[in-house]
Protein backbone atom coordinates (compact mmCIF):
# COMPACT_ATOMS: atom_id res chain seq x y z
CA UNK A 1 0.00 0.00 0.00
CA UNK A 2 2.50 2.49 0.92
CA UNK A 3 4.50 2.00 -2.61
CA UNK A 4 1.22 2.23 -4.03
CA UNK A 5 0.59 5.45 -2.46
CA UNK A 6 4.44 6.78 -3.32
CA UNK A 7 4.01 5.62 -7.33
CA UNK A 8 0.57 7.85 -7.37
CA UNK A 9 2.38 10.96 -5.53
CA UNK A 10 5.24 10.50 -8.65
CA UNK A 11 2.18 10.34 -11.11
CA UNK A 12 1.03 13.22 -10.30
CA UNK A 13 3.88 15.15 -9.54
CA UNK A 14 4.81 14.15 -12.79
CA UNK A 15 1.66 15.58 -14.67
CA UNK A 16 1.83 18.75 -13.01
CA UNK A 17 5.45 18.70 -14.62
CA UNK A 18 4.36 18.12 -18.11
CA UNK A 19 1.49 20.81 -17.62
CA UNK A 20 4.50 23.41 -16.59
CA UNK A 21 6.27 22.35 -19.51
CA UNK A 22 3.34 22.80 -21.96
CA UNK A 23 2.85 26.02 -20.52
CA UNK A 24 6.09 26.78 -21.28
CA UNK A 25 6.56 25.64 -24.90
CA UNK A 26 3.17 27.66 -25.55
CA UNK A 27 4.15 30.92 -24.37
CA UNK A 28 7.54 30.50 -25.39
CA UNK A 29 6.15 30.42 -29.29
CA UNK A 30 3.86 33.22 -28.36
CA UNK A 31 6.90 35.33 -27.06
CA UNK A 32 8.50 35.25 -30.36
CA UNK A 33 9.12 38.55 -31.85
CA UNK A 34 6.57 39.29 -35.21
CA UNK A 35 3.07 37.99 -35.73
CA UNK A 36 3.25 33.96 -36.09
CA UNK A 37 1.31 33.79 -39.05
CA UNK A 38 3.88 36.61 -40.79
CA UNK A 39 7.26 34.27 -38.99
CA UNK A 40 5.21 31.21 -41.09
CA UNK A 41 4.49 32.95 -44.77
CA UNK A 42 7.16 35.32 -44.84
CA UNK A 43 7.42 38.73 -44.79
CA UNK A 44 6.12 38.87 -49.10
CA UNK A 45 2.59 37.24 -47.73
CA UNK A 46 -0.63 39.20 -48.78
CA UNK A 47 -2.91 40.65 -46.42
CA UNK A 48 -5.67 38.02 -47.65
CA UNK A 49 -2.97 34.53 -46.79
CA UNK A 50 -2.18 35.95 -43.41
CA UNK A 51 -5.99 36.68 -42.66
CA UNK A 52 -6.84 32.82 -43.79
CA UNK A 53 -3.72 31.49 -41.55
CA UNK A 54 -4.62 33.70 -38.36
CA UNK A 55 -8.08 32.57 -38.65
CA UNK A 56 -7.46 28.71 -39.40
CA UNK A 57 -4.79 28.81 -36.39
CA UNK A 58 -7.74 30.96 -34.43
CA UNK A 59 -4.81 33.88 -33.46
CA UNK A 60 -7.89 35.99 -32.71
CA UNK A 61 -8.67 34.52 -29.96
CA UNK A 62 -7.26 35.02 -26.42
CA UNK A 63 -3.52 33.43 -25.75
CA UNK A 64 -5.21 31.48 -22.92
CA UNK A 65 -8.19 30.69 -24.73
CA UNK A 66 -5.93 29.15 -27.50
CA UNK A 67 -3.59 27.29 -25.00
CA UNK A 68 -6.62 25.39 -23.17
CA UNK A 69 -7.59 24.30 -26.58
CA UNK A 70 -4.23 23.22 -27.62
CA UNK A 71 -4.26 21.18 -24.22
CA UNK A 72 -7.42 19.67 -24.73
CA UNK A 73 -6.22 18.58 -28.15
CA UNK A 74 -3.36 16.91 -26.30
CA UNK A 75 -5.04 15.25 -23.70
CA UNK A 76 -7.56 13.86 -26.45
CA UNK A 77 -5.51 12.90 -29.02
CA UNK A 78 -6.20 15.56 -31.57
CA UNK A 79 -3.18 17.07 -32.41
CA UNK A 80 -4.11 19.31 -35.12
CA UNK A 81 -2.84 19.63 -38.58
CA UNK A 82 0.64 20.41 -40.29
CA UNK A 83 0.81 24.07 -41.42
CA UNK A 84 2.69 22.80 -44.49
CA UNK A 85 1.85 19.68 -45.63
CA UNK A 86 -2.70 20.25 -44.03
CA UNK A 87 -1.83 16.60 -42.98
CA UNK A 88 -3.19 15.40 -39.47
CA UNK A 89 0.10 15.69 -36.91
CA UNK A 90 -0.78 11.93 -35.78
CA UNK A 91 -0.13 10.66 -39.52
CA UNK A 92 3.07 12.22 -39.64
CA UNK A 93 3.77 11.42 -36.09
CA UNK A 94 3.07 7.69 -36.08
CA UNK A 95 5.87 6.14 -38.75
CA UNK A 96 8.51 8.39 -37.25
CA UNK A 97 7.51 7.48 -33.70
CA UNK A 98 7.74 3.51 -34.63
CA UNK A 99 11.06 4.38 -36.61
CA UNK A 100 12.36 6.20 -33.46
CA UNK A 101 11.10 3.46 -30.92
CA UNK A 102 12.45 0.43 -33.12
CA UNK A 103 15.66 2.13 -32.98
CA UNK A 104 16.02 3.03 -29.34
CA UNK A 105 14.87 -0.81 -28.47
CA UNK A 106 17.61 -1.87 -30.38
CA UNK A 107 20.05 0.83 -28.77
CA UNK A 108 18.96 0.13 -25.22
CA UNK A 109 19.84 -3.88 -26.18
CA UNK A 110 22.98 -3.09 -27.10
CA UNK A 111 23.70 -0.40 -23.82
CA UNK A 112 22.91 -3.02 -21.23
CA UNK A 113 25.54 -5.51 -21.89
CA UNK A 114 28.02 -2.95 -22.90
CA UNK A 115 27.37 -0.98 -19.78
CA UNK A 116 27.12 -3.96 -16.93
CA UNK A 117 30.25 -6.18 -18.60
CA UNK A 118 32.81 -3.74 -18.71
CA UNK A 119 31.60 -2.25 -15.15
CA UNK A 120 31.70 -5.61 -13.71
CA UNK A 121 35.08 -6.84 -15.53
CA UNK A 122 36.59 -2.81 -13.76
CA UNK A 123 35.18 -4.03 -10.44
CA UNK A 124 36.50 -7.27 -10.40
CA UNK A 125 40.05 -6.30 -11.51
CA UNK A 126 40.09 -3.09 -9.91
CA UNK A 127 43.27 -1.13 -10.22
CA UNK A 128 45.08 -3.60 -12.35
CA UNK A 129 45.70 -3.60 -16.05
CA UNK A 130 42.10 -4.84 -17.58
CA UNK A 131 40.46 -1.74 -15.35
CA UNK A 132 42.68 0.56 -16.76
CA UNK A 133 42.76 -0.44 -20.19
CA UNK A 134 38.67 -0.33 -19.88
CA UNK A 135 38.95 3.37 -18.16
CA UNK A 136 41.26 4.73 -20.77
CA UNK A 137 38.66 3.49 -23.93
CA UNK A 138 35.55 4.69 -21.58
CA UNK A 139 37.68 8.25 -21.33
CA UNK A 140 37.77 8.37 -25.28
CA UNK A 141 35.07 7.43 -25.93
CA UNK A 142 33.40 9.77 -23.39
CA UNK A 143 35.29 12.65 -25.64
CA UNK A 144 33.92 12.15 -29.07
CA UNK A 145 30.91 13.94 -29.90
CA UNK A 146 27.97 11.90 -31.11
CA UNK A 147 28.80 12.87 -34.59
CA UNK A 148 32.14 11.99 -34.38
CA UNK A 149 31.55 8.77 -33.19
CA UNK A 150 28.86 7.77 -36.03
CA UNK A 151 31.65 9.35 -38.77
CA UNK A 152 33.93 6.81 -36.88
CA UNK A 153 31.73 3.50 -37.39
CA UNK A 154 30.51 4.51 -40.57
CA UNK A 155 34.55 4.62 -42.04
CA UNK A 156 34.72 1.13 -39.89
CA UNK A 157 32.18 -0.48 -40.99
CA UNK A 158 31.36 0.89 -44.66
CA UNK A 159 34.38 1.31 -46.24
CA UNK A 160 36.97 -0.26 -44.25
CA UNK A 161 34.81 -3.45 -43.85
CA UNK A 162 32.07 -2.83 -46.16
CA UNK A 163 28.72 -5.05 -44.25
CA UNK A 164 26.58 -2.36 -43.39
CA UNK A 165 24.65 0.18 -45.12
CA UNK A 166 26.21 3.75 -44.79
CA UNK A 167 22.56 5.67 -45.22
CA UNK A 168 19.66 4.57 -43.18
CA UNK A 169 16.16 4.46 -45.33
CA UNK A 170 14.11 2.45 -44.17
CA UNK A 171 9.62 2.75 -45.01
CA UNK A 172 6.94 1.19 -44.45
CA UNK A 173 7.77 -1.85 -47.16
CA UNK A 174 11.14 -2.28 -45.67
CA UNK A 175 11.28 -5.99 -43.91
CA UNK A 176 12.52 -7.02 -40.77
CA UNK A 177 15.86 -7.76 -42.08
CA UNK A 178 16.82 -4.55 -43.75
CA UNK A 179 14.78 -2.53 -40.76
CA UNK A 180 17.99 -4.33 -38.70
CA UNK A 181 20.61 -3.65 -41.15
CA UNK A 182 19.58 -0.27 -41.59
CA UNK A 183 19.50 0.36 -37.52
CA UNK A 184 22.38 -1.52 -36.58
CA UNK A 185 25.22 1.41 -36.76
CA UNK A 186 22.79 4.52 -35.42
CA UNK A 187 21.78 2.14 -32.64
CA UNK A 188 25.53 1.05 -32.11
CA UNK A 189 26.22 4.97 -31.93
CA UNK A 190 23.79 5.84 -29.78
CA UNK A 191 24.09 2.30 -27.28
CA UNK A 192 27.95 3.36 -27.18
CA UNK A 193 27.41 7.15 -26.32
CA UNK A 194 25.01 6.07 -23.39
CA UNK A 195 27.36 3.28 -22.07
CA UNK A 196 30.45 5.72 -21.39
CA UNK A 197 27.87 7.48 -18.97
CA UNK A 198 27.06 4.78 -16.82
CA UNK A 199 30.14 1.97 -16.93
CA UNK A 200 32.28 4.76 -15.06
CA UNK A 201 28.97 4.87 -12.48
CA UNK A 202 27.88 1.39 -12.37
CA UNK A 203 32.15 0.20 -11.86
CA UNK A 204 32.20 2.66 -8.57
CA UNK A 205 29.07 1.62 -6.65
CA UNK A 206 30.07 -1.79 -7.51
CA UNK A 207 33.44 -1.09 -5.96
CA UNK A 208 31.73 0.26 -2.72
CA UNK A 209 29.18 -2.67 -2.27
CA UNK A 210 31.98 -5.12 -3.04
CA UNK A 211 33.41 -3.38 -0.01
CA UNK A 212 30.54 -3.15 2.26
CA UNK A 213 29.91 -5.43 5.64
CA UNK A 214 26.82 -7.30 4.24
CA UNK A 215 28.92 -8.54 0.85
CA UNK A 216 31.75 -9.54 3.05
CA UNK A 217 29.20 -11.65 5.35
CA UNK A 218 27.58 -13.34 2.26
CA UNK A 219 30.99 -14.48 1.28
CA UNK A 220 32.31 -15.60 4.66
CA UNK A 221 28.93 -17.75 4.64
CA UNK A 222 30.36 -19.66 1.86
CA UNK A 223 28.19 -18.32 -0.96
CA UNK A 224 30.14 -18.46 -4.59
CA UNK A 225 31.47 -15.35 -5.66
CA UNK A 226 28.84 -15.28 -8.96
CA UNK A 227 26.15 -15.38 -6.31
CA UNK A 228 27.43 -13.27 -4.64
CA UNK A 229 28.02 -10.05 -7.31
CA UNK A 230 24.75 -10.88 -9.03
CA UNK A 231 22.23 -11.94 -6.18
CA UNK A 232 23.92 -9.18 -3.47
CA UNK A 233 26.02 -6.61 -5.11
CA UNK A 234 24.84 -6.13 -8.80
CA UNK A 235 21.14 -5.02 -7.47
CA UNK A 236 22.17 -2.98 -4.80
CA UNK A 237 24.76 -0.76 -7.07
CA UNK A 238 22.13 -0.19 -9.97
CA UNK A 239 20.22 1.61 -8.02
CA UNK A 240 22.18 5.14 -8.51
CA UNK A 241 22.73 3.95 -12.10
CA UNK A 242 19.26 4.11 -12.63
CA UNK A 243 19.07 7.85 -12.70
CA UNK A 244 21.68 8.18 -15.64
CA UNK A 245 19.46 4.90 -17.28
CA UNK A 246 16.50 7.47 -16.88
CA UNK A 247 18.31 10.52 -18.46
CA UNK A 248 19.76 8.03 -21.32
CA UNK A 249 16.26 7.10 -22.13
CA UNK A 250 15.48 10.65 -22.71
CA UNK A 251 18.42 10.56 -24.29
CA UNK A 252 17.15 8.71 -27.11
CA UNK A 253 14.35 10.90 -27.75
CA UNK A 254 16.50 14.22 -27.89
CA UNK A 255 19.55 12.96 -28.72
CA UNK A 256 18.96 10.92 -31.33
CA UNK A 257 18.47 13.98 -33.92
CA UNK A 258 22.57 13.87 -34.53
CA UNK A 259 22.91 10.31 -34.87
CA UNK A 260 19.30 10.04 -37.40
CA UNK A 261 20.83 12.83 -39.32
CA UNK A 262 24.23 11.64 -39.85
CA UNK A 263 22.72 8.51 -40.94
CA UNK A 264 19.86 10.09 -42.76
CA UNK A 265 17.05 7.79 -40.62
CA UNK A 266 13.57 8.83 -40.98
CA UNK A 267 12.82 9.00 -37.04
CA UNK A 268 11.14 11.48 -34.70
CA UNK A 269 14.43 13.77 -33.76
CA UNK A 270 14.82 13.95 -37.81
CA UNK A 271 10.95 14.83 -37.60
CA UNK A 272 11.64 17.88 -34.92
CA UNK A 273 14.62 19.20 -37.35
CA UNK A 274 12.37 19.36 -40.26
CA UNK A 275 9.51 20.96 -38.40
CA UNK A 276 11.60 24.08 -37.15
CA UNK A 277 13.56 24.82 -39.99
CA UNK A 278 9.98 24.75 -41.96
CA UNK A 279 8.42 26.75 -38.81
CA UNK A 280 5.64 24.13 -38.72
CA UNK A 281 4.72 25.38 -35.00
CA UNK A 282 1.61 22.70 -34.44
CA UNK A 283 4.31 20.25 -35.29
CA UNK A 284 7.01 21.25 -33.12
CA UNK A 285 4.60 21.45 -30.27
CA UNK A 286 3.44 18.52 -30.19
CA UNK A 287 6.99 16.64 -30.83
CA UNK A 288 8.29 18.66 -27.70
CA UNK A 289 5.36 17.58 -25.86
CA UNK A 290 6.11 13.80 -26.74
CA UNK A 291 9.82 14.35 -26.14
CA UNK A 292 8.90 15.86 -22.31
CA UNK A 293 6.47 13.02 -21.52
CA UNK A 294 8.78 10.52 -22.68
CA UNK A 295 11.24 12.10 -20.05
CA UNK A 296 9.17 12.65 -17.29
CA UNK A 297 8.11 8.90 -17.86
CA UNK A 298 11.44 7.71 -17.87
CA UNK A 299 12.41 9.28 -14.85
CA UNK A 300 9.36 7.89 -13.01
CA UNK A 301 9.99 4.44 -13.84
CA UNK A 302 13.88 4.97 -12.32
CA UNK A 303 12.11 6.25 -9.27
CA UNK A 304 9.77 3.46 -8.82
CA UNK A 305 12.78 0.80 -9.87
CA UNK A 306 15.05 2.64 -7.55
CA UNK A 307 12.41 1.94 -4.63
CA UNK A 308 11.63 -1.26 -5.92
CA UNK A 309 15.29 -2.61 -5.84
CA UNK A 310 16.29 -1.12 -2.88
CA UNK A 311 14.52 -2.11 0.31
CA UNK A 312 16.36 1.10 2.83
CA UNK A 313 14.20 3.42 0.00
CA UNK A 314 10.80 1.32 1.06
CA UNK A 315 11.70 1.82 4.50
CA UNK A 316 12.22 5.47 4.37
Amino acid sequence: MHILLLVVRRTLLSAVTLLLVSLIVFAMLEVLPGDVATRILGRDATPESLAVLRDQLGLDHPAMLRYFAWLGGLLTGELGHSLVSSRPISEILAPRIFNTVLLSIYAFVIYLPLTVIPAIAQALTRDRIPDHVFSVITLVLLSMPDFLLATVLLLAFVLWIPVLPAISLVDESSSAVEYLRAMTLPAATLAIVMAVYAVRMLRDNLIEVLDSDYVRMAELKGLSQTRVLLRHALPNALVPTLNVTALNLAYLVGGVVVVEKVFSYPGFGTLLVDSLQLRDLPVIEATVMIAALVYVAANLVADVAAILLNPRLRAA
